[in-house]
């Protein structure tokens, strides 16, 4: 008996790969389980494994191939049912977004990130309707998804240490503002580099923006403290490290400013807590308070959302051929948020909202 042995061109592979990128465009999920059955045989797989792998049957890839030899790939297509294709009920709508919420590996997916195409065929293979890609992100908007990049959450955060600050720690704070009639200063620093700092921007399709950069990696530092009543902020900038000493010149510059007292709100960073520092804090205790933020809470302090304004205006998608290009952009974006308390003070919306204090132009 003559075994006959079937080989697939280069040709048509390269058209069966054309055809595979068209079913996944068009959501044919059927169709792309053909071809790449197909696409397996032509590597040699066996066509027992490949029934295995596609959950299909021998008889099935038999059929398909036969298919591929009279009709070639065009043939694999196959003949649009009659009707209006099946949709997802209101219950079967509300179990999708619990599987969604729940992330793909949660579904038995290998990736942790939703995609069109994963969310496709996990709707295909729990409710057998199947939507194509285009389609999928239409019924994500409606069902209140979007499209975001994830953010990293310290596993360090004390979720118990959060709750105090805001329940406890913040109204005390409070009150000893009231009665002292004290400035409310939210404290950070932040670093801006000279090779820049790249975001989003529209620009036309297929032609991503380019921005030079010199490679340098010297950084243009800042000090900055804002105000929670009247919105004023108050910056040192420097080219030096940020250590004890030169926080310690800069809450000195702070403290000139004013005759009132001064309650301060300061994060963990070294220089904030060495022993220079609390003897400076013990120097000083007539006209200064200092309180602690919780570890790993930087959206409790406002200023952190300046730091972002600030470098949109100054160092995104810009390039800094020379350090003073940098330090020009930053001390002019600097000046023009000091003289806009309104802006500073609708940054302060977690604390000034439970205080009813929100300013009318800042609760828009």
């Amino acid at each position: 008996m003559t075994s006959i042995r079937l080989t697939i061109t280069s040709t048509t592979r390269k058209a069966l790969r054309a055809h595979l990128e068209a079913a996944y465009r068009m959501g044919d999920g059927r169709l792309a389980r053909r071809i790449t059955a197909m696409l397996l045989f032509a590597e040699g797989c066996p066509i027992t494994h490949i029934a295995e792998l596609l959950s299909s049957t021998r008889q099935s890839i038999y059929m398909w191939l036969r298919t591929l030899m009279t009709a070639g790939p065009d043939g694999l297509h196959s003949r649009k049912s009659p009707g209006r294709p099946g949709r997802l009920t209101k219950s079967q709508k509300r179990e999708l977004v619990a599987l969604i919420k729940a992330g793909p590996q949660a579904a038995g997916f290998v990736s942790a990130c939703w995609t069109a195409v994963l969310v496709q065929q996990l709707i295909e293979r729990e409710f057998g309707v199947l939507y194509s890609r285009h389609y999928v992100c239409e019924l994500l908007h409606n069902l209140g998804f979007s499209y975001q990049k994830a953010r990293f959450v310290a596993e360090h955060l004390d979720a118990e240490a959060r709750r105090v600050w805001l329940e406890e720690t913040w109204p005390a704070l409070m009150q000893l503002a009231d009665e002292k009639e004290a400035w409310i200063l939210f404290q950070d620093e932040v670093s801006f580099a000279q090779w820049g700092s790249l975001s989003y921007t529209w620009a036309p399709v297929g032609e991503q923006p380019l921005v030079k950069t010199s490679g340098k990696r010297k950084g243009y530092k800042v000090f900055g403290v804002i105000e929670l009543r009247s919105g004023r902020g108050i910056f040192q900038a420097l080219t030096e490290r940020f250590n004890s000493e030169r926080y310690q010149d800069f809450l000195t510059t702070v403290l000139a400013q004013t005759s009132q007292h001064v309650i301060l709100i300061q994060d963990g960073a070294r220089y904030h807590t060495s022993k220079s520092t609390r003897d400076f804090f013990a120097a000083h205790r007539e006209q200064l308070t200092v309180f602690q933020l919780p570890s790993y809470s930087p959206d409790y302090n406002p200023i952190e959302f300046l730091w972002k304004q600030v470098k949109q205006r100054a160092t995104h998608n810009q390039y800094f051929p020379l350090f003073e290009n940098l330090m020009a952009a930053v001390d002019q974006a600097l000046t023009f948020f000091a003289d806009q308390a309104e802006r500073i003070r609708g940054l302060m919306g977690l604390y000034l909202r439970d205080l009813d204090l929100v300013p009318e132009a800042a609760s828009v």
